[in-house]
């Protein structure tokens, strides 16, 4: 896993265990032949998008592009927002508990190779739509609203 950041570990240290509030964002990535960027979790396994959180004061495009090639050595173009969702709470093994409101946009491969690029993953791999690993009901709409042709982006109301 990749270790927490400092501005986390401050926080931490002034409220424990409880609820964190944070920025976070999905990044569906998309190559040349409409295919998409997953990583595979080192933690749980599981193949997941690009996912991460947005250091303070940082733009959530510039963040999910920065998360892309920390996680996967492609370098990604933000192409637009596909959705703004405050996703549940989650309690981590060590009891602290956190709360993302994830800012989703869909981008599109420049260049690089996908390999591994950090040590919070074990794998990485473009996949046809028709062939996905399970994901999540939420990663499923993050694909879904990525191949929808229409430009408003998605949000509760």
């Amino acid at each position: 896993m990749m270790p927490t950041p400092e501005f986390i570990l401050a926080l931490r240290e002034k409220i424990g265990h409880d609820l964190l509030w944070m920025p976070g964002v999905t990044a569906v990535v998309l190559n040349a032949d409409r295919q998409i960027l997953l990583v595979r979790r080192k933690d749980n396994g599981r193949w997941t998008l690009v996912t991460g959180c947005l250091d303070p004061g940082e733009q959530p495009a510039i963040g999910a592009l920065r998360e892309v090639w920390e996680e996967t050595g492609v370098t990604a173009v933000a192409v637009r927002l596909l959705r703004v969702q405050a996703l549940p709470p989650s309690t981590y093994p060590n009891g602290d508990r956190s709360q993302f409101m994830d800012i989703a946009f869909l981008c599109h491969a420049a260049s690089g190779d996908a390999f591994v690029n950090d040590d919070e993953s074990t794998e990485v791999g473009w996949f046809s739509t028709d062939d996905l690993p399970p994901l999540t009901r939420r990663e499923m709409d993050c694909i879904a609203d990525a191949y929808a042709d229409r430009a408003e982006a998605w949000f509760a109301s």
